[in-house]
């Protein structure tokens, strides 16, 4: 048998669980996804419990991201699986979004990916000493899914559409200064909040009572390159305005420009438009269109071929298709955004999730 990948347990009024895949910094699998959607349900309805906690085993991660191994063989075995299991990531998403009860993520090292949708929507997020998070999908032939493109698009613009392109990582100083953390928190109180929060003590009294506010952190004194670049309304010319930066000597324009260039061309298009779009959606459509979009990355190159270069090969010389950014069309684009002809994915809308009490 198998050791669980999540330990899940209750300690009088709280309901814990520990991510425990530590060799894969908790790479997120499909088992792992069952296991929560599964339990949740029973936890709103047990009145016992009054709160929830995400742990992780791992000194070095939450959750580094998901399984994309798995999910790119999945997909070129048999893309109903791995269609099947976005429709599963993607439920648990909203399912956290609609889960009535307080829930705590004690993140203390890396949040990537699906590790950031396993957060992003819990009452309470708190940022240990060795917190960075990320959303690194166009190195990969991705974009941000699992509903964090809302997340980016509702930050003080153009930042997210920033840190949506580039997949740059974060510590907790700008993490708390953009809500991705609720509380900045030591590691070594974690022990202590679990131990009163089983006792129910009040959860916002108790984090806020160790809240340790950050000095500004690295992107807030980056913010005044990232306006003048990012918030330009399309991809050209964010690397244009790039460009005209690098050429006139700017360090921050030629870190940024060649962190770029290494992104799929098709990835950064599809991000770009999606979180503009996505300032118009709330979570559910969000997640709605994060299927459509990522049922075309599985359908086409360049997330295979992101995969082989970052994960499989490590060879780090993806071949991506198309090449560079002006070489893509607009047609090439919206067939990324082109309704399902297999349907859409299907989400109970929000009275629904509440009338079924979760």
């Amino acid at each position: 048998m198998q050791p669980a990948k999540i330990d899940a347990a209750q300690r009088q009024a709280l309901q814990t669980f520990t991510l425990d895949r530590p060799r894969s910094l908790n790479a997120f699998d499909n088992d792992m996804c069952r296991t929560l959607r599964s339990a949740i349900p029973r936890v709103a309805r047990n009145p016992d419990i009054y709160i929830v906690a995400l742990l992780s085993s791992s000194p070095k991660a939450f959750c580094a991201g998901g399984d994309i191994v798995a999910l790119s063989d999945a997909a070129k075995s048999d893309i109903e699986i791995a269609k099947t299991q976005l429709r599963d990531e993607y439920s648990l998403n909203w399912l956290l979004e609609c889960f009535s009860k307080p829930t705590v993520s004690f993140i203390n090292g890396l949040c990537m990916g699906s590790g950031a949708g396993l957060t992003a929507f819990n009452t309470h997020r708190i940022a240990g000493e060795n917190f960075k998070w990320a959303m690194p999908e166009t190195k990969i032939g991705l974009f941000p899914d699992v509903g964090i493109s809302r997340i980016l698009a509702k930050m003080p613009w153009p930042i997210g559409a920033y840190l949506g392109l580039t997949g740059r990582s974060i510590g907790r100083a700008d993490a708390q200064w953009l809500g991705l953390a609720t509380h900045c928190i030591s590691s070594s109180h974690y022990d202590d909040i679990l131990s009163n929060l089983s006792d129910a003590q009040p959860v916002d009294p108790l984090l806020d009572g160790l809240n340790e506010i950050q000095p500004p952190g690295e992107l807030q004194k980056e913010k005044e390159h990232i306006l003048e670049h990012f918030s330009e309304p399309s991809l050209e010319g964010v690397f244009q305005s790039l460009a005209r930066a690098d050429a006139k000597g700017s360090e921050w324009a030629t870190r940024t420009l060649t962190s770029l260039k290494k992104c799929s061309p098709t990835s950064l298009a599809i991000t770009l438009r999606h979180i503009q779009a996505a300032l118009g959606f709330d979570i559910r459509e969000t997640l709605i269109e994060d299927y459509r979009l990522a049922v075309r990355c599985l359908e086409n190159h360049d997330f295979h071929e992101g995969v082989r270069a970052v994960l499989r090969d490590k060879d780090g010389k993806p071949a991506w298709s198309p090449a560079r950014c002006e070489e893509l069309s607009g047609e090439m684009i919206d067939r990324y955004f082109a309704p399902l002809p297999d349907g859409e994915l299907d989400l109970p809308s929000r009275s629904e999730m509440q009338a079924a009490r979760v």
